[in-house]
């Protein structure tokens, strides 16, 4: 993977939180997040099975069967956690209580059109499962991915040619070669990661970019 890992991609996303945000965390890459917050900054995360205030990716060793997220990841919690049943889990995701989904994503369109399920079979995520409810309650959604595909395809599109999980949410994207705002004029590149250049970014990008007249190298 050209630019930046999924551990840097994850500290940068960190960086972005706030103290005092409640964020729920996607599948795969979103789920290194907690391990890089400061230790003074207060953020709860919460998974829809059920937790709130997750911390780091269980370590082997660590491992508790009942301590898993929504994705049966191996987690461990802090000191203050809480555990409920998934209907107020939704209660509080339907009810605009989550400040930031963080979520992985096969497509987003230059709209902000998410598209992180697929009904093909040779696909490693299936159904939709709490994508569409978590998209639409929270007051922000943000997309972590690798910028291109596999095969070198674009991920960032002027239509998303997946199925929509949700139209015109995504805020930010997050991925190894940049940091993308949405903006109701479209795309604005606003970092771009160490050791790539602007042109490089947009020719692994199907959208037009704008490029913001500070941009700059992605700060870890």
């Amino acid at each position: 993977m050209r630019g930046l890992t999924k551990e840097l991609i994850a500290l940068r996303v960190a960086n972005e939180l706030r103290d005092g945000m409640y964020v729920n965390l996607g599948f795969g890459m979103p789920a290194l997040v907690p391990q890089f917050i400061p230790v003074d900054r207060e953020v709860l995360f919460e998974s829809e099975n059920g937790v709130l205030d997750i911390g780091r990716v269980a370590e082997p060793e660590e491992e508790d069967p009942d301590l898993i997220d929504a994705r049966a990841t191996p987690i461990t919690v802090r000191p203050g956690a809480s555990f409920f049943d998934s209907a107020l889990s939704f209660a509080m995701i339907r009810g605009g209580y989550i400040d930031v989904a963080i979520l992985g994503a096969f497509q987003v369109s230059e709209m902000g059109d998410l598209a992180n399920w697929s009904r093909s079979s040779t696909t490693t995520i299936g159904n939709i499962g709490g994508a569409m409810d978590l998209a639409i309650g929270a007051k922000q959604t943000w997309v972590m991915m690798e910028h291109t595909t596999g095969q070198g395809q674009p991920k960032i599109l002027r239509q998303c040619t997946y199925p929509i999980t949700a139209n015109k949410v995504v805020k930010l994207i997050f991925t190894n070669l940049a940091v993308i705002e949405v903006t109701p004029e479209g795309l604005l590149l606003r970092e771009v990661a160490p050791g790539t250049t602007l042109t490089e970014i947009q020719a692994s990008t199907e959208a037009r970019l704008m490029v913001a007249k500070n941009v700059k190298k992605i700060e870890l």
